[in-house]
């Protein structure tokens, strides 16, 4: 009988010990503040960034400005009325360009950035300057001017260009490879 009642106590005692595993909670529950005072700080920084750029065209009687769909605004310095060409993705241009800040101080001159190779799409290369090129056919000149967020962004450049610096950026783009010629 004592031998009956131990047996039945060490069932017991692994029957009710063995639980199934319980999620660990967290201890303090975040509301995402963080995240909603960096989504205000970078609309702010954008909106003082558009401030900037629209004054600059608004000043500048010259030059005709387009706005991009992607958040940019350029103008064409020289355009080609006559060809429909313009690079699509795995399309290989050669392009030389200089960047200013919207003082219109020299960042990098054209002769210190010397002819890009780029294939579109398919390298790395800012968000504007990648987008803008998909908008000329070869010849062509235009000045672009991209919010920081369109170029180089909170990280900068490693190099010259600093954190959240909207530019001017203006592009001559040389050639237009097409794809289907360029594949073995």
């Amino acid at each position: 009988m004592r031998l009956v009642l131990h047996i039945l106590c060490l069932v017991f005692l692994l029957l009710s010990s063995c639980k199934t595993p319980e999620a660990r909670r967290p201890i303090n529950i975040k509301s995402g503040s963080f995240i909603d005072e960096s989504i205000n700080r970078n609309k702010e920084l954008a909106a003082k960034e558009e401030a900037r750029i629209q004054k600059i065209i608004k000043n500048d009687s010259v030059n005709n400005y387009i706005t991009s769909q992607t958040g940019f605004w350029y103008f064409y310095t020289k355009k080609d009325t006559i060809t429909g060409t313009t690079p699509k993705f795995g399309d290989i241009v050669t392009f030389n360009y200089n960047v200013k800040d919207l003082s219109g101080n020299v960042i990098y001159k054209q002769q210190e950035l010397d002819t890009i190779t780029y294939r579109i799409d398919k390298e790395e290369l800012f968000l504007g300057l990648r987008e803008g090129l998909k908008l000329m056919k070869p010849g062509e000149m235009v000045t672009f001017l991209f919010p920081s967020y369109q170029a180089y962004g909170y990280y900068g450049d490693d190099n010259k260009i600093g954190t959240n610096i909207p530019l001017i950026t203006e592009v001559t783009l040389n050639t237009i490879t097409k794809e289907s010629t360029t594949e073995n």
